[in-house]
């Protein structure tokens, strides 16, 4: 029976560019390497490879190494293959989950399986058994007892090996293609421990019952243990019938020199020697096609070698290229980097100088606004004592001019005193005159007209003047000053007019009519060049 391979396929989807390429170059790897194309798979892979190293995509790198690995375990290459899925087992172990891990040990003991390196593949293939137990992947599980059994029955080990068939079927349950390679191996030892009908009751039960036996060529095993049954049995006609069964499959060479060396021995047996000498010829012809289709393997394998050399050196020339260019660039990105920081240092600088200058200009707002309120406020304070001062004024100004008010209605109740004081002296003077006792005494005739004298003299208007002008001082100095043409009588009519008294009470002063005093109002109106209806008490107040 053979041994299963396992191939991790790129099923995954990547949300990143990155990721996203380099799972497409792996699919498309793997697809060449499905159709043997392994040029073209090599090449793709490494740039997978190339990718997935440079970009930390562990998963992919794996991915990567996995395959090229199997490309070159195909191309018979087992050193290279081993060197690359050690890579991959490397970073499995590190970074990866147990899964990866138990992929690459199992390809690596195939590795060794292949090379004949039967302890060191029978290692692989228990660590791989043993870590999909710890796992609970069961169908990985029994895929590694199946390995495990072939191994065994190489070693001859054939209740071991039976042993391990017989633990994987339970573990293989749900896979029918593993399931008949776990009943070929025990069909395969059943045979070897010469229990032939067992063995082929087995393999032709399995051939019955299952209805795709492509799978690792099951058929074609199967078909070949039957043979072998009839040929250890001597039913040499029945054993060659079975052999040529498996000729109509077309068999591959290997398998090919297998039935010759069967057909040689049945026709050795029969005594039919030309036959036996034929078909050893048959047996020599395929195996010199098998060695010359190794040879050509080799040379396939050396031109892929040389052409995956071509590709690497010109990957590597590209490389080269590709960091000469990324210096240019780093170069350019770095002077463009340093302009960049001088414009914004220069910037920088200049919004500083800004800052600082709108923060001057800020500042001496303020302190110019604080200047203007502070000579504001001085200000408000004078014009607040400008007014305060203005206001005592005006006080001071009302209050002189009430007192004088006040004093000149005491000049005025005086004057109007003297006045009536005289007006009664003249009139009882004037009743004694025409009395019939004083007419006849001279004397006191006498002394009456001495008496109406001195009440025609005008002594009091000197007294009079000179109170008035203590009262209203200037006023005087004003009139006579605007008006020069004004008499001394004019003066004392406009000095009683100033004192706010009536025209009875000046023509009663004055002893004169009241029509007497209009006359003079309007004489006096004339000397001062003003017009008859003007007001001159309060023109005479305006002085």
């Amino acid at each position: 029976m053979l041994i299963v391979l396992l191939v991790l396929q790129a099923n995954f989807s990547f949300a990143q560019a990155s990721k996203a390429k380099c799972d497409s170059l792996i699919e498309a790897g793997k697809k060449a390497l499905d159709k043997n194309q392994h040029t073209h798979s090599l090449e793709l892979l490494f740039q997978a490879l190339d990718l997935a190293k440079n970009n930390g995509l562990d998963k992919q790198e794996f991915l990567a190494l996995n395959n090229i690995g199997t490309n070159y375990y195909r191309l018979s290459e087992f050193g290279e293959a081993l060197n690359y899925y050690l890579e991959g087992y490397t970073i499995a172990i590190k970074k990866l989950t147990p899964n990866e891990e138990i992929l690459v040990l199992n390809n690596i003991a195939i590795l060794y399986f292949e090379e004949k390196k039967y302890d060191q593949a029978k290692d692989y293939f228990t660590r791989v058994y043993t870590a999909s137990k710890e796992n609970k992947e069961n169908l990985t599980a029994g895929v590694a007892a199946i390995n495990l059994g072939t191994l065994s029955v190489e070693k001859n080990d054939l209740e071991l090996a039976k042993n391990y068939y017989e633990e994987a079927l339970p573990l293989v349950s749900e896979r029918p293609e593993y399931i008949v390679l776990a009943k070929g191996g025990l069909a395969n030892c059943e045979l070897l421990l010469g229990n032939t009908n067992k063995a082929r009751k087995t393999a032709q039960y399995l051939i019955d019952t299952t209805k795709d036996l492509e799978f690792y060529h099951a058929d074609v095993e199967l078909l070949l243990i039957i043979a072998k049954s009839y040929l250890q049995e001597n039913k040499l006609d029945v054993a060659e019938e079975y052999i040529q069964k498996i000729t109509t499959k077309k068999p591959k060479l290997e398998t090919k020199i297998k039935l010759y060396k069967l057909l040689t021995e049945i026709n050795i047996k029969r005594k039919t020697l030309d036959r036996a000498l034929q078909y050893k010829d048959s047996l020599f012809e395929a195996t010199a096609k098998l060695n010359a289709s190794k040879n050509e393997k080799l040379f396939e394998n050396s031109k892929i070698k040389f052409e995956l050399q071509q590709y690497k050196n010109q990957s590597m020339l590209n490389e080269a290229k590709l960091v000469s260019e990324r210096k240019i660039f780093y170069f350019v990105l770095l002077f463009i980097i340093v302009i960049v920081l001088f414009a914004l240092w220069t910037v920088r600088n200049l919004s500083l100088k800004l800052k600082q200058k709108k923060l001057i200009a800020e500042r001496n707002e303020q302190i110019l606004a604080l200047e203007l309120e502070k000579e504001k406020r001085e200000s408000l304070l004078l014009e607040k004592q400008f007014n305060e001062n203005q206001a005592v004024s005006l006080l001071q100004q009302e209050k002189l001019k009430n007192e004088v008010e006040i004093k000149n209605r005491k000049l005025s109740a005086k004057a109007l005193y003297l006045s009536g004081k005289n007006e009664m002296i003249e009139e009882i003077l004037s009743e004694l005159s025409v009395l019939p006792q004083v007419s006849k005494d001279n004397t006191l005739v006498s002394h009456i007209h001495s008496l109406k004298n001195q009440l025609k003299a005008d002594n009091e208007w000197d007294n009079f003047i000179t109170h008035f002008e203590e009262v209203n001082q200037g006023f005087l100095d004003a009139l006579k000053s605007k008006h020069p043409a004004l008499t001394i009588n004019d003066i004392r009519y406009i000095s009683y007019i100033y004192m706010s008294l009536s025209t009875k009470e000046i023509a009663s002063m004055l002893s004169i009519t009241q029509d007497s005093c209009r006359k003079r109002k309007e004489r006096v109106l004339a000397k001062m060049n003003l017009p008859k209806e003007t007001n001159l008490y309060d023109y005479l107040t305006s002085l």
